[in-house]
């Protein structure tokens, strides 16, 4: 990990870091005990996400969300009346996973990620699948996972988006409940890279355990999380930071037709 320091506009000194096998530098975040409290007052001060505009670059309340990716264009399938179930987030399309999906496309393309052409990608919480099916594109062996009620919606748009048409890569649906067992053909081989988002502080602990799981030292993990509560994001941070490193995407490096002060994108890598 290479690492070079910038100043911070005062006495404290920013370390960037190629991290993983992305090429871009990330700002890597320190582990002091008080790094997850002050990147997490950092983002609502210099980002002001509850001022913008939450959802802009999704329609939760359509049937479907078309977006244009590596070359071809998406036809997402959502469920919006199952959002009025308690906990249900992943039938509808998120901004943080607009963005992802994006971020991925833009990182191969600018050759600040190595191809995914027969790398093996697993996806946590893959919700509707834009993020894996975008990787699946990109040339990747992608498992795509969700919770069991969630498989069916998650199918269908496997189906219509990649069943079909120029597919360099493959995509194939599992069940995975974080925290739960992990099935063989997940981590083995371990994955060279895998996606997820970050929504309640009560899937923390599950999560990060499947993720040291899923883990080896060559895995490269990208996660994506909505700046919709401070102490969620503190708290997995503070978590993470004590078997991952941790480094935060400048939005600078992301596709910029798709940023928002609403999303953060950070990489990680197993210690």
């Amino acid at each position: 990990m290479e690492e070079e320091e910038e100043g911070g506009g005062g006495d404290e000194e920013l370390t960037m870091a190629q991290l993983g096998s992305y090429q871009g530098k990330v700002l890597l975040l320190s582990e002091d005990e008080e790094s997850a409290a002050g990147e997490t007052m950092l983002l609502w001060g210099i980002q002001n996400p509850t001022l913008s505009k939450p959802n802009a670059f999704v329609a939760q309340s359509s049937l479907q969300l078309k977006l244009d990716a590596c070359g071809q264009s998406l036809s997402i399938l959502q469920s919006p009346s199952s959002l009025a179930t308690p906990g249900v987030t992943g039938s509808v399309m998120w901004d943080s996973g607009v963005i992802l999906a994006k971020f991925l496309e833009h990182a191969a393309e600018s050759h600040l990620l190595p191809p995914l052409q027969g790398k093996k990608v697993v996806e946590l919480g893959s919700g509707c699948g834009l993020v894996g099916c975008v990787a699946a594109l990109l040339g990747a062996q992608v498992f795509l996972t969700d919770m069991p009620d969630r498989l069916r919606l998650l199918n269908k748009n496997v189906e219509t988006n990649l069943g079909q048409g120029d597919v360099r890569g493959t995509a194939i649906v599992k069940e995975l409940v974080w925290g739960d067992y992990i099935d063989k053909e997940l981590i083995q081989p371990l994955p060279d890279y895998g996606s997820d988002v970050i929504y309640s502080e009560g899937a923390v602990g599950d999560l990060l355990d499947t993720l040291l799981q899923l883990c080896g030292s060559q895995t490269t993990i990208f996660l994506a999380g909505e700046l919709r509560n401070d102490t969620v994001l503190e708290y997995f941070l503070e978590a993470a930071m004590n078997d991952f490193v941790v480094g935060r995407v400048d939005q600078q490096q992301w596709h910029p037709d798709y940023c928002s002060p609403r999303v953060v994108v950070y990489i990680l890598v197993k210690k």
